[in-house]
């Protein structure tokens, strides 16, 4: 009844005789109604979009603002406080420009703390990606070895086995590391004198220190750089893995020249994570070989123990600020060089 009285002889939509009006036979008051509700429709949805919009960026603005306060300004003041002469007792803080950096180039302990520094993070992080892939693999399944695609027994234990030590803080691990390196009784001599081997003075010899304080850190990090490849050899897709079957690739062949190739992106994000991590070493350095760094030449300095020195002992802040600087300079440049060399071979 009301569709047949809505479209009579007399509704504003049919014309005498039943014909459908065109939009210029309506009435005017109904073409005004049928104007409004299109754009009242879309001011309901212009309202709902611009909620949406103000409620996420609110909730961006606190992260921002702590990401602004803990990293951009302390950035920016340390690059500026490297072009002055600053430290925590004098009043007067003059500009120098890059006296600070000319007298850093020229500084044996600078020259020091950088070669070990690189020696540490070469040997950290090419033994923690190759281990750390060589341990994925087998848990990893099909996607990694090629094989008939059955998972370890008890899998989830052996990932968390490996990453615990990634996870737990790393003073208690390494004052454990150092009583196993203890020459005289650690457990690491007595298991080399079992064989046969004389001991060493792992923490002592300085030359000795920065590599067991590198199997320390490989230790550490290997757990979590498994656990990237993990999940990036899960997401090789399983077309590619039953194509590389079908054409008969098994073992090496099929790792080299259909995973690894698939793989290289999560490789590339491992590297640059871990070359960061290896360059910012300090901890476990401090803790382990604190006996020896007031030694006569500090052979076991590494960057980050001297910018601390330079500022917290000796309390030159612009110095230390230069040093910071050109560490940051250092990193950044590595790390654009892997993302140059390792992307070319992911395209």
């Amino acid at each position: 009844m009301g569709s047949t009285a809505s479209n009579g002889p007399d509704s504003p939509e049919t014309a005498p005789g039943g014909a459908p009006r065109t939009t210029a036979a309506l009435p005017p008051s109904y073409r005004a109604s049928a104007a409004r509700a299109p754009a009242a429709a879309r001011s309901r949805i212009s309202r709902a979009v611009l909620g949406r919009y103000v409620f996420c960026y609110a909730m961006l603005l606190v992260p921002a603002a702590f990401f602004v306060l803990f990293r951009v300004i302390p950035i920016v003041q340390t690059l500026r406080l490297s072009v002055l002469n600053w430290d925590l007792i004098s009043r007067v803080k003059p500009f120098v420009g890059v006296e600070n950096f000319r007298t850093l180039l020229g500084d044996s302990n600078f020259q020091l703390a950088l070669s070990n520094t690189t020696v540490f993070a070469a040997a950290t992080v090419v033994a923690s990606v190759v281990l750390a892939l060589l341990v994925a693999l087998p848990l990893a399944g099909r996607a990694g070895a090629g094989a008939a695609g059955r998972r370890l027994r008890f899998e989830g234990a052996y990932q968390l086995i490996y990453f615990l030590p990634f996870i737990t803080p790393t003073v208690p691990e390494a004052v454990v590391w150092k009583w196993i390196y203890d020459a005289r009784y650690g457990i690491l001599n007595y298991v080399l004198g079992l064989a046969g081997i004389p001991p060493a003075g792992w923490l002592i010899e300085p030359r000795i220190t920065l590599w067991a304080v590198s199997i320390m850190s490989v230790w550490k990090t290997l757990g979590y750089n498994m656990v990237l490849f993990i999940i990036g050899l899960r997401a090789i897709p399983a077309e590619y893995t039953e194509a590389g079957l079908i054409d008969g690739a098994t073992g090496w062949r099929f790792f080299r020249f259909l995973t690894l190739p698939l793989l290289m992106p999560t490789v590339l994000l491992v590297t640059v994570i871990s070359t960061i991590g290896a360059y910012n070493v300090f901890t476990q350095v401090y803790v382990m070989a604190a006996d020896i760094q007031g030694s006569p030449g500090s052979v076991v300095r590494v960057l980050i123990y001297d910018i601390f020195e330079n500022a917290f002992r000796f309390y030159r802040m612009g110095y230390a600020s230069a040093e910071a600087t050109v560490f940051f300079a250092i990193v950044l440049l590595l790390t654009l060089a892997q993302f140059r060399v390792l992307r070319s071979r992911t395209e």
